[in-house]
């Protein structure tokens, strides 16, 4: 018997078909549409996606500049090195690729994560530096596990090399990592996470001719991210070359003098400001910082108690003591207080209200006039004077030296130093200025601070009759084939506002002082036809009140004066002035003077030869 459909079941048959087709066609469409997306609207990307899988783009860091002394001695260099890195995209799987790492190279896994965690801005495709500077043997580990190492990458870079690695080492600084803090500075736009900057002295004041410019290269890499073919290389340009004023044969010799003493020691050519050596003990070894610190290093040196990183000849304030008694001279000739004609008398002390006042000497010096009150350091004679200049003329002076206030050397972190005068006090302690501190401050000692540099400033406008240079460094720049950049030329920072006879009555007192039978400084006397001037200091660190609880012998080392002195020769036509430090070396004539005197004397006979 024949059935036969109904309208019914017919059209319930139709809407299942349409249905299906509807899904059809709309999964079709959605087909399309990504298939749209992916290859027109996101298709370049994913172009660049996966030739990044095929071809890289890797940088070439420049060579950095070299660092010669004044006469071409090569101080900083650079030498090969090997440094180990990772590339996220082909390291898989990450965590076991990490996993073999540590067990190859020694170190944690933990230490590796905190690596690839800071370079999050970082591509996936750019390598992250994990171990600077490898050595050849954990090279050697690493290639003999290349395949069980995917994403693990050695790039071949240039590292710096500080040749005499202690000499020099607070003035020529040292590199170290850029930081998230200097990635984000606009001065550093052309620098990447990984790269090494100038973080210290010549290093860092220079970073932008040292630096060179990066090139690149464009290769070809495998499955797992091993290069086997350069396609095409854009050579780095290497930086500028820089030569200092230095003169590294009498900046070895002025380490060798210091012998591991705490203190400085700072020369420079009076006439144009160019530092000839700046000597820091103790120093550093620069070379440590080129491969990254551990936080254990970087403690053992920054415990030690006599400050191994701090560059003294700048960045350390001391009392100027006998040495200020410059400033006193010549303002009180100048201020016509004093003339090279008048006398004290001397008994050993000055009493001032219900104290005596001592002079240096205990059975005193006699009759005094400004020639003896220099050579021989008068204390009362420059107690008198001080109170008749009172604290503020005094700082005046002080001033017109550069004394309280920045030489403008090219280097970081200088001390400004101290100048003491009545409002200062006042604003600072609430208090008014008392006369019995003007004669503390007049022999250099009370609040007065003074930097080796500042002194070494003052002492040369003396020697070359009344004009201060700012201290430089830098002698030229030049490209790597030779070519001058920069070169400096001399700069005046002031004048003296004192006559030439009032420069000639003190520069008279401080020859004196070296050659003169009962000088403080004639230890000094040079050993040829050559003259030298020069005036020593002793810088109290405690009050004497303090340190007289103590025997001579027994007082601590840390309670003991410093020693300086500073000089210039020859005395008629100046081409050398020297100041010197040693702290807690007691007395300047002593332990500062002889310094002055060897390393002088080794200057003037090199400069003959």
């Amino acid at each position: 018997m024949k059935k036969y459909l109904n309208s019914s079941d017919s059209n319930w048959y139709k809407q299942r078909l349409t249905g299906a087709v509807f899904i059809l066609v709309a999964a079709f469409c959605m087909l399309l549409f990504r298939l749209f997306y992916l290859q027109i609207v996101e298709g370049e990307k994913f172009r660049k996606l996966s030739e990044n899988n095929r071809i890289r783009l890797q940088s070439i860091d420049p060579p950095r500049g070299l660092i010669f002394d004044q006469n071409g001695r090569i101080m900083v260099d650079n030498r090969p090195s090997f440094d180990l890195g990772i590339i996220l995209k082909d390291a898989r799987p990450l965590e076991e690729t990490i996993t073999k790492l540590a067990g190859t190279i020694n170190v944690t896994e933990e230490e590796i994560r905190e690596k690839i965690a800071n370079a999050k801005s970082v591509s996936p495709y750019e390598t992250i530096l994990l171990k600077p500077d490898i050595g050849r043997d954990l090279l050697a580990a690493i290639e003999v596990s290349r395949f069980d190492l995917p994403g693990i990458v050695i790039d071949v870079k240039i590292r710096r090399h500080y040749i005499r690695e202690k000499s020099a080492a607070h003035l020529i600084g040292y590199l170290g990592e850029i930081n998230l803090k200097e990635l984000g500075n606009y001065h550093y736009d052309q620098y990447k996470s990984g790269d090494l900057i100038g973080k210290f002295g010549v290093e860092k004041s220079y970073e932008k001719f040292l630096r060179g410019k990066r090139g690149g290269r464009q290769v070809e890499v495998n499955a797992i991210g091993q290069v086997y073919r350069v396609l095409e290389t854009v050579e780095a340009q290497p930086g500028n070359n820089i030569y200092l004023t230095i003169n590294h044969l009498l900046q070895e010799k002025a380490e060798e003098l210091l012998d591991n003493r705490p203190g400085a020691v700072v020369a420079m050519d009076p006439n144009n400001g160019h530092i000839l050596a700046m000597a820091n003990s103790p120093a550093f070894d620069p070379n440590v910082f080129v491969g990254g610190l551990s936080q254990k290093q970087w403690q053992k040196i920054i415990s030690n108690p006599f400050r191994a990183m701090e560059n003294k000849a700048i960045q350390a304030g001391y009392p100027p003591a006998s040495i200020y008694k410059i400033v006193a001279a010549v303002a009180g000739l100048e201020e016509g207080i004093i003339d090279d004609t008048n006398t004290i008398f001397c008994p050993g002390f000055y009493r001032f209200g219900d104290r005596d006042f001592r002079c240096w000497k205990k059975g005193g010096h006699g009759e005094v006039d400004i020639y003896k009150a220099l050579a021989e350091s008068c204390d009362v004679f420059f107690y008198q004077l001080g109170l008749k200049l009172g604290v503020d003329r005094l700082a005046w002076y002080a001033r017109a030296f550069g004394l309280g206030e920045l030489t403008g050397i090219d280097l970081d972190h200088e001390a400004r130093g101290l100048v003491p005068t009545a409002s200062w006090k006042r604003k600072r302690t609430g208090i008014a200025w008392q006369k019995g501190e003007t004669l503390s401050v007049a022999i250099g000692q009370g609040y007065n601070l003074t930097t080796p540099l500042q002194l070494l400033v003052m002492v040369s406008s003396i020697a070359n009759g009344g004009t201060l240079y700012k201290p430089q460094i830098l002698k030229q720049v030049e490209t790597a084939e030779g070519n001058v950049l920069l070169e400096s030329k001399p700069q005046i920072i002031g004048k003296l506002p004192v006559s030439q006879k009032n420069i000639d009555i003190v520069r008279k007192g401080l020859w004196e002082v070296v050659n003169s039978g009962r000088g403080t400084g004639r230890i000094a006397r040079l050993k040829h036809e050559e003259f030298m001037s020069g005036k020593t200091g002793t810088a109290q660190v405690v009050g004497r009140k303090r340190s007289e609880s103590f025997k001579e012998s027994e007082i601590p080392h840390h309670f003991k004066n410093h020693a300086l002195f500073v000089a210039y020769a020859p005395s008629e036509s100046p081409t050398i002035a020297v100041t010197v430090i040693v702290e807690h070396g007691e007395q300047g004539s002593s332990t500062a003077a002889p310094i002055a005197q060897q390393l002088i004397q080794n200057y003037l006979e090199s400069i003959k030869n």
